[in-house]
C-alpha cells in the first residue's frame, strides 16, 4: 500500500524495522541515540550547534507549533500571521487559544506571501514582535519563500516562527544564515520519511534562555526542555515515543545518504509526473504550474454528478494507493502527496489507478474536467 498523502508517508523497510523492538528511554544507549537524533535534525536544518538546539516533543506538529508560540511570544503578545490557508488558520487558532494575539495578513488562496506586504504590516504596527509563517501550505500546495520573509523580518528587528512541518528536509533552509528565526517546527513523518509520533523545534539557544517563564504550560515549555538538555548525559525530559525516535535515527541516516537536493529532485519529479498525469485524465490541478510546490498537488474534483470523494478514495485503496478523504480548499478538491519513499515510476502507476477509479465512478475523461483553468504540461 502506497501512501499518497502529505504525511505520514510511505517509509523504507529499514525504518519500519527499527520500530519492531522495545526500547528503554532512560537507558544510556537510548540516551545516546536520542542525542544522535537531535544532532541529525540540527544538521538537516543547517543550524550552528553552538547557537541552536533541536528539542523533541511527543505528538504531532500542532503540539510543537503551540509550544513555539507559547515559548517565544509572551502572553498577550502580538504576532503577524499571514492567512495562507488551512494550516495558517490552525496556527492562528493555536495562538489565540494560548492567549496570544495573531494578527492576520490577507493572502489570496492562490498567491504567495508578498515580502513587501509583510514589511508594510510590520512597519505600521510596532507592537508586532513576531511573524509566524507556514513554509509549505498543504491545504493548497503552495510553498512560500520563508528565507526571504525571514530576511525582511530581520531587517525590521522582528523575530520569526516557522511551521516547516511538511517542508523540512526538502525545501531550502539554512538556519545559520537566518538569525531572525526563533524556531522551526518539524515532524518525523514528512520529508524526513520517518514515522509519526515525534515533533521537533529547532531554536536559538539565546532565545530559549530569554524565554523562560513565558509558556504557561510545563508540557509545552521549550525553555524548560532546553534546560533539561544541559544536564550531563541528557535524555528525553518525559517518556518519549522511543520506537519512533529509533526509526527516525535510521531515516536520518538514509536522508543524509541521499542529500536534500536529491530528495527535493525526487519529490519534484513525483509532482510533475502527477501534475501532467491528472491533466491527461481530464482533471484540473488547483494551482497553475508557476505556483505548484513539490510537496502536495490539489486537484479539482470532477464536474460530474457521480463524483464522490470517499468512493474515489475507496476505489484507489483497492488498487493499492491511499489518498486523504477530506479537502482543505474552498472548492471541492482531492489532494495527492508527492513525498515519501517512492519515485515517479510509482506515481505513474498511481495516476493509472486514478483513471481506473474514475471509471468505477462512471466518469470519463471528457466529463472529468473543471472549466476554470486548463493546465499546460510541466516541461521544466
Amino acid at each position: 500500500m502506497l501512501l499518497l498523502i502529505p504525511g505520514p508517508v510511505t517509509t523504507d523497510a529499514r525504518v519500519k524495522a527499527a520500530m519492531a523492538q522495545d526500547y528503554a528511554p532512560w537507558d544510556n544507549e537510548f540516551r545516546a541515540l536520542y542525542r544522535q537524533v537531535c544532532a541529525g535534525v540540527l544538521r538537516v536544518a543547517q543550524a550552528d550547534a553552538a547557537h541552536h538546539e533541536a528539542l523533541a516533543l511527543p505528538g504531532c506538529g500542532h503540539f510543537a507549533v503551540e509550544a513555539a508560540i507559547r515559548t517565544f511570544v509572551p502572553a498577550g503578545g502580538r504576532l503577524l500571521a499571514p492567512s495562507t490557508g488551512a494550516y495558517a488558520s490552525r496556527l492562528q487558532k493555536l495562538a489565540a487559544d494560548a492567549g496570544r494575539v495573531a494578527v492576520p495578513l490577507a493572502v489570496g488562496t492562490r498567491e504567495r506571501v508578498d515580502p513587501q506586504a509583510v514589511a508594510r504590516a510590520l512597519e505600521q504596527d510596532p507592537t508586532l514582535t513576531h511573524v509566524a509563517l507556514v513554509y509549505s501550505e498543504t491545504g493548497s500546495g503552495i510553498c512560500h519563500d520563508v528565507p526571504e520573509l525571514a530576511r525582511v523580518a530581520h531587517a525590521l528587528g522582528r523575530r520569526v516562527i516557522v511551521d516547516a512541518v511538511s517542508a523540512f528536509g526538502a525545501l531550502p533552509l539554512d538556519l545559520a544564515a537566518l538569525p531572525a528565526i526563533d524556531a522551526v517546527v518539524l515532524t518525523a513523518n514528512k520529508c524526513l520519511e520517518g514515522l509519526p509520533g515525534a515533533a521537533f523545534v529547532v531554536a536559538r539557544r539565546d532565545r530559549l534562555q530569554a524565554a523562560q517563564g513565558n509558556a504557561g504550560s510545563w508540557s509545552l515549555d521549550l525553555a524548560d526542555i532546553y534546560q533539561h538538555t544541559l544536564a550531563p548525559n541528557a535524555g528525553p525530559r518525559f517518556t518519549p515515543p522511543a520506537p519512533t525516535l529509533a526509526a527516525l535515527a535510521v531515516a536520518l541516516d538514509l536522508y543524509h545518504q541521499e542529500g536534500r537536493e536529491a530528495r527535493l529532485a525526487r519529490y519534484t519529479a513525483n509532482m510533475r509526473t502527477l501534475y501532467d498525469g491528472v491533466a491527461g485524465l481530464g482533471l484540473t490541478p488547483y494551482l497553475t504550474p508557476d505556483l505548484q510546490g513539490p510537496i502536495v498537488v490539489n486537484v479539482h474534483a470532477p464536474d460530474a454528478p457521480t463524483w464522490n470523494l470517499q468512493l474515489f478514495v475507496d476505489a484507489l485503496k483497492q488498487r493499492g494507493f491511499v489518498l486523504s478523504n477530506f479537502t482543505n480548499t474552498e472548492q471541492p478538491t482531492f489532494r495527492v502527496g508527492c513525498i515519501g519513499a517512492f519515485g515517479p515510476d510509482q506515481m505513474r502507476l498511481a495516476v493509472d489507478a486514478m483513471g481506473g477509479a474514475l471509471q468505477d465512478l462512471g466518469i470519463s475523461r471528457d466529463h472529468a474536467g473543471h472549466a476554470r483553468f486548463v493546465p499546460q504540461p510541466l516541461t521544466a
